[in-house]
């Protein structure tokens, strides 16, 4: 049922923008209006979410650590694995986000022979590393239906990512490459047992909607040959806030924009939304220099002090009764 639900949500919104927009004539619908909620839903979603990051306690320093950290001077430290100072952080948060060293760094484990052993796994690493780089490449592409003139830092992703030039359009690399990916992604949890076992349906669904998302963009490249000068300016009438959308837009185009904003509404209350939280998470963004700074917590509550001869002076008769020596008594 984690797998089926996800799936049928999936086919069932297809099905109701195939039915919108080629039935009952919602172009407006489809085309303005939701596009306009799943930007707004994201945009206060992200900010939410974030906000409550950044304003939750940090009341220790807690990085992650898995080298030697900075100590006596003819000790060498591991300057990216225990970062002690901020331009050292900052290379580590580098490579994490531009290299996904930790996933790099991650194994898995197996049973062979009733004993445990531990390999690499670098095929996850590979495949994460290439779906997200590959997903920037895309997006920045997209960038050339919204604006006019287009840049050349764009022209120039283009002609890069589609050197081949073996088709009409030309063929995009990135295409094929996020076609992989997600496959592997989704077929990895599909067919590893233990991957499987601790799936949910909020594992699924993303997948099952980035991987629809490809197709029907596939599917208007290559196959339907969408009108792009008619996208480029209902585009256009969005960000001028002019609300007009042109006729003869393929309805697969509504629905990979409504797939789209699907997964905009959806971001900001899922896993996906890491990637606005790796940025605030303290195993990273922390310096490991606990020895050489104190680090005093700003959440700590005020707590009211009082001096020993007032404590004396309140539970003086309990003391007596106690026979507890007296301050006051030994001092006269």
């Amino acid at each position: 049922m984690k797998i089926l639900y996800p799936f049928l949500s999936i086919f069932v919104l297809i099905i109701v923008v195939f039915i919108g927009v080629h039935q009952a004539d919602l172009h407006f619908l489809f085309g303005i209006i939701i596009p306009y909620v799943s930007i707004l839903v994201f945009l206060i979603g992200m900010v939410l979410r974030v906000g409550y990051w950044a304003s939750s306690p940090v009341p220790f320093r807690i990085p992650t650590t898995a080298g030697q950290g900075k100590t006596l001077p003819w000790i060498k430290q591991d300057k990216l694995e225990s970062p002690s100072t901020l331009p050292q952080v900052l290379g580590r948060m580098a490579l994490e986000i531009l290299l996904f060293r930790s996933l790099f760094r991650n194994t898995k484990a197996e049973l062979s022979e009733s004993k445990l052993a531990y390999g690499s796994n670098k095929w996850l690493w590979l495949g994460g590393l290439a779906f997200h780089w590959t997903m920037l490449i895309i997006i920045v592409r997209h960038y050339r239906l919204f604006l006019e003139p287009v840049p050349g830092m764009i022209h120039l992703i283009e002609s890069l990512d589609g050197f081949f030039e073996i088709t009409l359009p030309t063929f995009y690399v990135t295409d094929a490459l996020i076609l992989i990916c997600v496959s592997f992604l989704l077929l990895r949890r599909l067919l590893v047992p233990q991957i499987r076992y601790i799936s949910l349906a909020a594992d699924y669904f993303p997948l099952f909607l980035i991987f629809s998302i490809v197709i029907s963009g596939i599917l208007m490249r290559y196959v339907l040959k969408t009108d792009v000068v008619k996208i480029k300016m209902l585009i256009g009438g969005l960000l001028s806030f002019q609300f007009q959308v042109p006729e003869g837009i393929g309805t697969m185009f509504y629905v990979h924009l409504f797939l789209v904003c699907v997964l905009g509404i959806y971001f900001p209350f899922s896993k996906l939304v890491h990637m606005g939280g790796v940025f605030l998470s303290p195993t990273r963004n922390l310096a490991n220099n606990n020895r050489e700074k104190r680090h005093i917590n700003p959440w700590n509550p005020k707590v009211k002090i009082r001096s020993y001869p007032e404590y004396e002076s309140e539970f003086r008769e309990k003391m007596i009764d106690a026979e507890i020596p007296l301050e006051e008594e030994k001092n006269e």
